[in-house]
């Protein structure tokens, strides 16, 4: 029996657009990702390094780059939170039947235009809808690392098998499964949040 939902943030709720950073970024000249740049971004959502020292990192590899240019690009990932997947959820919590918890996989800079898109109202409704909000680079740990899911696990005391988990990357989701956790690959464009307990009703 399922007793916990598990949520991811990017392209469950907020919708993406994965593409745009490394197209801004190409027009600028920009057209490889390389090793050192991964580190950067995967430590930065660990929060092991400041917004500053990204910004520093990618102005000091690329001299045509400012930090406006380099942050507009950055951030263009970020698009809507449709209204219909925030009134869902907050009838979700209303209703009380399940434990809510948010772990994402994120980025200060990306938490702020995610603010500044929703608005600070909407954003606080959404926060509040989780028992606890978790972000990558608050609690120094990412998926899929299998460490996040038992961070998680145990701070909550929860059971692997009571607990369903919705992310859109199937690497995220391949690893929770390997816990135990229940799981659904949601694929952007084909599903919507708001499809759960249809969709995998044998869950539930």
């Amino acid at each position: 029996m399922i007793k916990n939902l598990l949520f991811d943030f990017g392209d469950v709720f907020i919708n993406l657009d994965k593409k745009a950073p490394e197209e801004a970024l190409a027009k600028m000249g920009i057209r490889d990702i390389d090793a050192d740049m991964n580190r950067w971004h995967n430590s930065y959502e660990k929060g092991l390094i400041t917004t500053e020292a990204l910004i520093a990192n990618y102005l000091d590899k690329f001299p045509s780059l400012t930090k406006i240019s380099f942050t507009t690009a950055w951030n263009s990932i970020i698009l809507d939170f449709p209204q219909h997947r925030l009134d869902w959820l907050m009838e979700l919590k209303q209703q009380g039947k399940y434990r809510l918890f948010l772990l994402s996989n994120t980025n200060d800079l990306h938490i702020e235009q995610v603010i500044k898109n929703m608005g600070a109202l909407r954003y606080s409704q959404f926060q509040n809808c989780f028992e606890r909000f978790y972000l990558s680079q608050q609690i120094n740990l990412r998926k899929p690392d299998l460490e996040i899911y038992d961070y998680v696990i145990e701070e909550n005391k929860l059971v692997a098998e009571e607990t369903f988990f919705i992310d859109d990357t199937i690497l995220n989701t391949a690893a929770a499964a390997s816990m135990n956790i229940k799981t659904w690959h949601l694929e952007p464009g084909q599903d919507d949040i708001t499809q759960l307990f249809t969709t995998k009703k044998q869950y539930f």
